[in-house]
């Protein structure tokens, strides 16, 4: 994609999500670990939402290391006003038990004396951490410039055609930093945030459709779609279910067939034995018959 082509796309992009959305407040002096935190609750949510939840948090729990020994279950019901409850409890716990097991302790402030490149190293080293919370503490904790881009954000950009297949996968917006100054990158990120949140947490809604095709009119075949359901296969399951005989039915027709075989094996012996009766009586008859006949030859032949 040619970068003029591009460039006017974001642009188009951030003049709609402008109109849409209000810039959220800034947030207060906190530390790199504080940011850390902060973005695995906000990811995927408000920001009016991920402060409730952070300063919960803090109040709450004794220190971080409580939350770290904290089951996912538990941290879960904690962070419920968040739109990924569970997703983000596995964030928070899985990065704070990272730096716990790396540093031996919560303190991330010489990062910020480093240069930011090794800093983003070791946060990509710490397991827990996203694409979007390492983007988010290099703005905020580290002095940085770079827009924290979320699921939905990407996605976004993706059926408005700023980026391509290919970097989608990735994870990256070319260009984005270029067209955000420095200054504002700050505001303009909560705004573009709040787009990503909207298609995160309902993505086949009216308000998203509306957003994403007064960017781009085109973008009406790239836009989310319900999985169809295939309603053929319930209706042929229960037909052969209603047609197929059950496996109790079955069974009274094997066990009925086993009752009326040895009925009629029993007829079939009467029968034959009837047969078989017939000429025996016959041979012992004519055997009788011989033998008087016999006699009376003898008798007869006898002189007087």
């Amino acid at each position: 994609m040619a970068s003029n082509n591009r460039a006017a796309q974001i642009n188009k992009v951030l003049k709609v999500v402008k109109k849409h959305y209000k810039p959220s407040e800034p947030t207060g002096e906190r530390t790199v670990l504080e940011h850390l935190v902060f973005a695995c609750c906000l990811e995927n949510s408000l920001h009016e939402d991920a402060e409730k939840v952070f300063d919960s948090l803090k109040n709450d729990y004794f220190d971080w290391n409580e939350v770290r020994v904290s089951s996912v279950r538990e941290l879960s019901e904690h962070v419920k006003a968040l739109n990924d409850s569970e997703e983000a409890a596995t964030r928070l716990k899985r990065v704070l038990q990272s730096v716990f097991e790396t540093l031996y302790s919560f303190d991330l402030e010489p990062l910020k004396k480093q240069n930011i490149g090794q800093s983003i190293k070791q946060f990509q080293k710490f397991h827990g951490t996203t694409p979007f919370s390492i983007s988010y503490v290099t703005q905020h904790g580290l002095g940085g410039h770079s827009i924290p881009i979320n699921q939905g954000l990407l996605e976004a950009m993706h059926v408005v055609g700023v980026i391509s297949d290919a970097e989608a996968a990735k994870g990256s917006v070319p260009g984005l930093e270029r067209a955000i100054p420095k200054t504002k990158a700050t505001e303009v990120s909560t705004q573009l945030h709040q787009l990503g949140v909207e298609l995160h947490r309902s993505p086949y809604g009216p308000t998203i459709r509306k957003i994403l095709l007064e960017i781009d009119p085109s973008c009406k075949d790239r836009l989310p779609k319900r999985q169809s359901k295939k309603a053929d296969s319930p209706t042929k399951e229960t037909s052969t279910e209603a047609v197929a005989p059950s496996s109790t039915e079955k069974k009274k027709k094997s066990t009925k067939a086993q009752s009326t075989e040895p009925v009629k094996k029993k007829v079939a012996k009467k029968k034959s034995t009837g047969k078989k009766a017939l000429p025996k009586k016959k041979t012992k008859t004519a055997g009788r018959v011989a033998k008087k006949t016999s006699n009376k030859k003898l008798t007869k032949k006898k002189p007087r």
